[in-house]
């Protein structure tokens, strides 16, 4: 089944490719495991859009038709299809092998669509969170890419959806099971040698001391799935191979993730059907008694890393500055500090859930976009809680995405306040309570205020106008 989610910025079909033995059509018809991948968020990107593409044939018409004896599989292989199309000269220079022209990362309306996941500005985003994510509640996202040019010795890298406020299962299932055993397989099937994803980001000494994975954010459409109690996957080709070998790499990997979810889709649906449940047990149990992070640093993991990567050396210029070169051999580089958890640098209350006043209709339909519910009071109400007293807003010096990203210093009181009819609740305790947190709280690092949505409301010296609700 061929159908398609909606319409790029130039008018353009997105396809999605529903692929079942049994000819389903949408979600109502199944209760069978559903794989969401999809390829070519980045135009110039394109190492997944033809994996996916021998994926298909060997599924459809070849010896792989087993793989949706246990599973509903969706398969988009061109996401970001303007910036596909929008050819430009010199846009993939780190690719072994690119032409001289190849696709924009934007889309066609000049925006990143991985870094679209909050507010969803994009036509494609909104596509995909009705069409797919809010409509089939896949319990995976594979999102295909390929690097910008660190030279690490791996064909593959790939990260999970990482833990922030989201339940740690699903996390703890991807990172510390699933990406490993796929990883072995690959390699006994393959011979294609994969690793987690990260960069040395400026590269200054030899042997290199720390390895960094991307950031945290929700924005970002993997990370995004985590707080949404699902599973994300991130795939990145290596840049430094040739075309083919990238492909291949891309292939191996959509293959064994797919054979694994074959395997284990029960499994893994049983354990966000748990991290739903426990998610609204938390908001409903524990307001007012614990906290979450709203902000977060990156920080190695417990296990150092021992890093294959292409070898380097250095040398001495005339004026003593180092150069640091290249080597053609591959080496092992142990004890190094892999950057990828995050803890929180700054946590909140949680809640039993927020006010938001009825002037602010555009948050509460930003939420509803989410797939979060809200609803309307009936009746003037008086609720206990806290809130939050804005001393300092601080705007980002330099524009991202097309904003000026906001943080708000301050502090919080507790509070009683009276809220009237038609004014907007959100009650946390249901499956995308981590979400509503990440999203309304004042200082989240991702939310709606450091994307500007509030920006009407929030000043020095004002009250932020959304109440957490503890009671």
């Amino acid at each position: 089944q061929i159908k398609f989610i909606g319409e790029s910025d130039s008018g353009q079909a997105i396809p999605l490719l529903i692929l079942s033995k049994a000819g389903i059509k949408t979600p109502e018809e199944t209760e069978l495991p559903v794989v969401y991948i999809q390829a070519n968020i980045h135009g110039g990107e394109v190492e997944g859009k033809e994996a996916v593409q021998i994926v298909l044939r060997e599924i459809l018409f070849g010896h792989k038709n087993y793989l949706l004896d246990d599973q509903v599989v969706l398969i988009c292989p061109v996401y970001n299809i303007d910036g596909n199309d929008n050819m430009a000269d010199n846009t993939r220079p780190s690719q072994e092998g690119s032409p001289m022209q190849a696709g924009t990362r934007a889309n066609g309306a000049g925006l990143d669509l991985n870094r679209d996941g909050v507010k969803t500005e994009a036509k494609e985003t909104r596509a995909l969170l009705q069409e797919v994510i809010l409509k089939w509640d896949p319990l995976l996202l594979v999102d295909l890419h390929t690097t910008n040019g660190t030279w690490h010795g791996y064909s593959l890298t790939w990260a999970p959806s990482y833990h922030t406020v989201g339940e740690y299962e699903t996390y703890d299932f991807t990172w510390n099971r699933m990406l490993p055993e796929i990883t072995e397989t690959v390699w006994q099937k393959y011979n294609v040698m994969m690793g987690p994803f990260g960069d040395f980001y400026g590269l200054r000494r030899w042997p290199v001391q720390t390895f960094s994975t991307y950031n945290h954010h929700p924005r970002y459409l993997v990370n995004m799935m985590g707080v949404r109690n699902r599973l994300g996957i991130l795939s990145e080709g290596f840049a430094h191979e040739r075309f083919y070998d990238r492909i291949h790499a891309a292939h191996a990997f959509v293959t064994e993730i797919l054979e694994y979810t074959h395997a284990q889709g029960y499994e893994i649906m049983k354990l966000t059907e748990e991290a739903d449940l426990v998610t609204i047990e938390t908001y409903r149990d524990q307001s007012g008694k614990g906290e979450k992070g709203v902000r977060f640093q990156m920080v190695p993991v417990e296990e150092p890393l021992t890093l294959r990567s292409y070898d380097f050396g250095t040398y001495l210029k005339e004026n003593g500055d180092t150069v640091i070169f290249r080597k053609p051999n591959m080496v092992h580089v142990e004890n190094v500090a892999y950057r990828a958890k995050f803890e929180p640098t700054l946590t909140a209350k949680i809640p039993r859930g927020y006010i938001i006043p009825k002037s602010m209709e555009k948050i509460a339909e930003q939420l509803q976009l989410h797939g979060i519910i809200v609803e309307t009071l009936k009746e003037r109400r008086s609720f206990e809680g806290e809130i939050f007293q804005i001393e300092k807003l601080n705007n980002a010096a330099r524009r991202f995405e097309g904003h000026f990203m906001v943080s708000l210093d301050g502090a919080w009181k507790l509070a009683e306040r009276n809220f009237e009819e038609g004014d907007f609740w959100v009650d946390a305790a249901q499956p995308l309570g981590h979400l509503i947190f990440y999203l309304l709280e004042p200082q989240s690092d991702d939310g709606l205020t450091a994307w500007n949505f509030l920006d009407d409301a929030v000043s020095d010296g004002k009250e932020f106008p959304v109440f957490k609700v503890l009671k």
